[in-house]
């Protein structure tokens, strides 16, 4: 069954009805070979959780679906890791993705999104991703790895074309994949020359000191995995919930009249149209039970985040925004030890970028109808989100 092009257009419809006919579903990825598709939520918050599902593709069996291919130096970071380099490097990274650290980045995120809304004037049209959703996550994470301005370069670009490559330019993956390493070369030996009160100069301080804690390629890795997922998350996040409030005038209406709402409302956002459509591939490390299929060892299994959060076992009436649902249990974000290390910053993120928005700007509504999604199963987000604002309510 070949799904690509429906799941990227209409992925709702579909999910419901492979969730409606069968639990599990043979497929083809993306690279032409087989995996099996998981779409009810019990059985997806189940296998997130399973230690039987490894993310280490030494696990894959060859003809199998396997996803995106990277070299050594950027493929040794924890969504291709099980315990227990899991664990270690999960535990380096980890304190700087506590809650509590976290907020302390509320007035600074607060502070870029107000910048960021200040330079798009009283009113007027953008695209709001290009112009917000982007460039906030992208400022916050070089801030919390200490990047330099002077060494920030188009990381959006790079992110596309590993994750929706362009099929006219198959080239532009391995390119993108050789700047990046570049660029983390030459950022890790500017860290080491110049240390610096940040979570990358703390990363490469521990590779330094103890050899065995953390090898140079995982550090490249780690680098390159905070980097890309610590604001693609958030793009998606950001750009998905603005775009959900403007196709639902009643549900804007509710969450202005109580800007207060808003952190429970991101987790209705994040549960109605997340950033992410399938969790990484895993595969069995011995034969697994899901449904009433037994998936055998070193398959390729697909859990979509999307369709179980979209179950009407779980969720009622799922196809509709309610900004005063009870979200809590969704999956977006993913479930057991490989929940997304970033969700409390890609959480605070999302709630800043809304509150300063729905803030500052009384009328905010589409400019354009005929919307385009990313062409890529893993991310979902939109290519651009052209909207009309009006009516600033004040500048800061």
């Amino acid at each position: 069954m070949d799904l690509a092009d429906d799941l990227i257009t209409r992925p709702y419809d579909v999910f419901r009805d492979l969730r409606t006919a069968s639990p599990v579903h043979r497929i083809t990825g993306t690279d032409g070979q087989p995996a099996w598709l998981v779409t009810r939520y019990d059985d997806v918050r189940a296998a997130l959780a399973d230690p039987r599902l490894s993310l280490d593709k030494a696990h894959a069996r060859e003809g199998n679906y396997r996803g995106l291919a990277l070299p050594p130096a950027l493929d040794a970071n924890l969504l291709n890791m099980d315990p227990p380099d899991h664990t270690r490097l999960r535990r380096l990274v980890g304190r700087a993705f506590t809650p509590s650290r976290v907020e302390q980045l509320r007035t600074p995120i607060r502070a870029a999104a107000g910048r960021l809304l200040n330079a798009l004037g009283a009113q007027g049209t953008t695209d709001l991703i290009a112009a917000y959703a982007a460039p906030l996550p992208i400022t916050v994470i070089c801030e919390l790895l200490g990047i330099p301005e002077s060494h920030r370069r188009d990381f959006r670009s790079w992110g596309s074309a590993l994750i929706a490559p362009d099929p006219h330019r198959p080239q532009a993956a391995k390119e993108a994949v050789v700047a990046m390493m570049g660029f983390f070369r030459e950022l890790m030996a500017h860290k080491r020359r110049s240390p610096a009160d940040d979570l990358l100069s703390d990363l490469i301080a521990v590779r330094d000191a103890d050899d065995d804690r953390l090898t140079e390629d995982e550090l490249m890795s780690l680098a390159f995995l905070i980097l890309f997922a610590g604001y693609e998350n958030s793009v998606q996040l950001i750009g998905n919930a603005v775009l959900a409030l403007l196709q639902n005038p009643d549900q804007m209406a509710f969450l202005r009249k109580d800007l207060s709402r808003i952190p429970a409302a991101v987790e209705e956002f994040a549960r109605y149209e997340g950033p992410a459509l399938l969790a990484i591939r895993r595969f069995p490390t011995q034969n697994v039970a899901i449904g009433d299929v037994t998936i055998p060892a070193g398959d390729t299994v697909l859990l979509s985040l999307s369709a179980a959060n979209r179950d009407p076992d779980r969720f009622p009436d799922p196809d509709r925004l309610d900004l005063g649902r009870e979200a809590a249990g969704h999956v977006a974000l993913g479930h057991g030890i490989h929940y997304c290390l970033g969700a409390p910053l890609a959480r605070l993120e999302t709630e800043i970028a809304l509150a300063e928005l729905l803030e500052r700007f009384e009328d905010l509504e589409l400019a354009e109808t005929d919307l385009h999604w990313r062409p890529s199963l893993r991310a979902r987000g939109l290519v651009e989100l052209p909207v009309r604002y009006t009516g600033t309510v004040l500048s800061r």
